[in-house]
């Protein structure tokens, strides 16, 4: 005797299964973050807003929104480190942190495009210049 049957689907439930609110649920089926079509790069840097709205607007978000916030109250981190951090996929994050965007909780510095950076040549003059002083 095998003893007695399992329910069906029942396999799926068990402490490897991992988090059972699926990714649609946590962003309500968003895949954008916000109509502003703000796009977060990876290594782009969250901080909290030092003029946010205060704390009982906090208990208004959702779990995550507030597990994001307590993230980035302890230092600056990077939309993939926070990714990492609370353990979501980065699609996931990047709607989270449009919802917290657009309701004031945080600031996001972006990265200086490539184009905007010196070239290597200046900095190359630049290092010379500076070991002839």
């Amino acid at each position: 005797m095998t003893g007695p049957a399992d329910p069906v689907g029942s396999e799926w439930y068990d402490s490897d299964a991992g988090p059972l609110v699926r990714p649609y649920a946590m962003t309500g089926g968003r895949t954008k973050p916000g109509p502003s079509n703000v796009r977060f790069d990876l290594i782009a840097l969250v901080v909290v807003d030092a003029d946010a709205p205060a704390t009982a607007e906090e208990s208004l978000l959702g779990p995550e929104h507030r597990a994001l916030l307590a993230l980035c109250r302890s230092e600056t981190q990077s939309v993939a480190e926070l990714a990492a951090e609370a353990d979501l996929p980065v699609g996931v994050v990047r709607v989270l942190l449009g919802d917290l965007l657009e309701a004031g909780h945080v600031k996001v510095n972006r990265p200086v495009p490539p184009a905007q950076l010196p070239s290597e040549r200046i900095l190359r003059e630049v290092i010379e210049g500076l070991r002839a002083l």
